[in-house]
């Protein structure tokens, strides 16, 4: 069961996701978010790696619906989504995945590195608006050489998601944490 720390921190990606603010996530709030993503350069519309992020996003979708809808209703609120969540442990290669796929299309310049702008662009994609990412890069730059590899977003991408430790400093990949 998730506790309270996670509680909060997924809260806000509910937030994000939820965008028509109904305290549900339905189809088309993934696909809006799908939208978002195809904003990027990389995974624009037509680009092979945007076919993958909108497998990606729906397949999730699919997942958090067929786990998460209890009552059928075709919504999954907070406490339902908590429901998937939970389950994530157990899907490490799952969630893995789905941090290569989105490290590719938030790597604009193809470099195979994540830097300080590109991760401003992730933080701003997922939650649909402007973000101040001030001193958070900082804190995820595990090894302080000035941009995340591939195997640091990965490590990254898997606290946030999973982590239940609010000392792991995957707990802002996606942006500063809600009060």
């Amino acid at each position: 069961m998730a506790n309270a720390f996670q509680e909060r921190k997924l809260r806000g990606m509910f937030t994000a996701i939820d965008a028509d603010g109904d305290g549900y996530l339905r189809e088309d709030d993934f696909r809006a978010l799908v939208a978002r993503w195809r904003r990027l350069s990389a995974a624009g519309p037509g680009t092979e790696l945007g076919a993958r992020v909108e497998t990606l996003l729906m397949g999730w979708w699919a997942a958090l619906l067929e786990v998460g809808d209890a009552n059928g209703d075709g919504g999954v609120d907070m406490s339902e989504l908590l429901a998937l969540v939970d389950k994530l442990p157990t899907m490490v290669a799952s969630v893995t995945a789905t941090a290569d796929t989105v490290f590719e299309a938030v790597d604009a310049n193809g470099d195979g590195r994540i830097s300080a702008d590109e991760h401003r662009r992730l933080v701003e994609t997922w939650n649909g608006r402007p973000a101040d990412v001030a001193g958070v890069f900082e804190l995820l730059d595990l090894n302080g050489d000035g941009h995340l590899s591939r195997e640091e977003f990965a490590t990254l991408w898997r606290q946030f998601w999973i982590s239940a430790d609010p000392a792991a400093p995957g707990n802002v990949l996606c942006g500063r944490l809600p009060a």
